[in-house]
């Protein structure tokens, strides 16, 4: 279980993803709380106003690749002396059904999944040589659960989710604590809400929520020392339905599936 994080003041944070959307309501909160934060993006233009706006440092990088990482790492060293949370909210969520494109895959894998891997092998030396560190990842309910329409999406975010177990498991004891976040639909760019297609549709049916929802929800959690953080509850029991009982939740899902399709065709 990780421990409690009760106060954020002059914490040193780094968000990926947070040109807009979660991410940058996360860096706001956080800046809010008195934190110190640098934030990352490809989108350098939104990146600098989010920045501005909001009073954090920034790094425009390429997150999917080893260079864009390091690069993060260092300047986050530089700027505020060091990374006491590491908040991987970066994700993209390219094509659609089995004839997804391998080069949507392979931009998924290192943006959903080798981006946390290649900045814990950055972070942990350090953080293991003091004794603490914490690392959060943005992992989706597609990452407990899945979603229907993108295995691209779905397969990377279990892989991001089980990413953090792993750290969990195996550097807990010695100081690092490690948070996944498991929203399910949030009002951004890559979600434009229920109510557009059949898949936002089941997506959002507990409701969609703000980017400063999630960043409430990740404050609250950590303030518990909770693994993970879980903007819409009902994700918990989805998640319990699934381990306990798997061929009625595949059956369920299969019906929504048919739903999907059904309504695919009546377009």
């Amino acid at each position: 279980m990780p421990r409690p994080l009760t106060t954020w003041q002059d914490q040193r944070v780094v968000v990926t993803g947070a040109a807009r959307g979660i991410g940058a309501a996360i860096a706001e909160r956080l800046v809010s709380l008195g934190s110190r934060v640098l934030v990352t993006d490809l989108l350098q233009d939104e990146l600098r106003r989010t920045a501005d706006r909001i009073g954090a440092q920034y790094i425009s990088a390429d997150i999917s690749t080893e260079e864009g990482v390091r690069s993060v790492v260092d300047g986050a060293r530089d700027r505020l002396t060091g990374v006491d949370v590491w908040i991987g909210n970066a994700g993209v969520a390219r094509g659609s059904g089995l004839e997804s494109p391998d080069l949507d895959w392979e931009i998924s894998w290192s943006v959903n999944v080798l981006a946390h891997v290649r900045a814990s092998r950055l972070l942990l030396p350090e953080w293991l040589e003091r004794g603490s560190g914490r690392f959060v990842i943005t992992a989706s309910a597609a990452g407990l659960l899945t979603v229907l329409g993108q295995p691209s999406y779905a397969v990377t975010k279990h892989g991001a989710e089980a990413f953090a177990e792993w750290l969990a498991v195996t550097y807990g004891h010695r100081g690092i604590d490690v948070h996944a976040i498991c929203p399910q639909g949030v009002h951004t760019d890559m979600y434009p809400g229920p109510g557009n297609d059949p898949v936002a549709d089941v997506i959002g049916h507990d409701g969609a929520l703000q980017p400063a929802d999630v960043a409430d929800a990740l404050v609250k959690t950590l303030a518990n020392g909770d693994f993970l953080v879980l903007p819409h509850p009902e994700v918990k029991d989805y998640f319990a339905m699934r381990a306990a009982d798997t061929d009625r939740w595949l059956t369920g899902m299969q019906r929504l599936q048919a739903r999907v399709d059904e309504a695919g065709e009546a377009r």
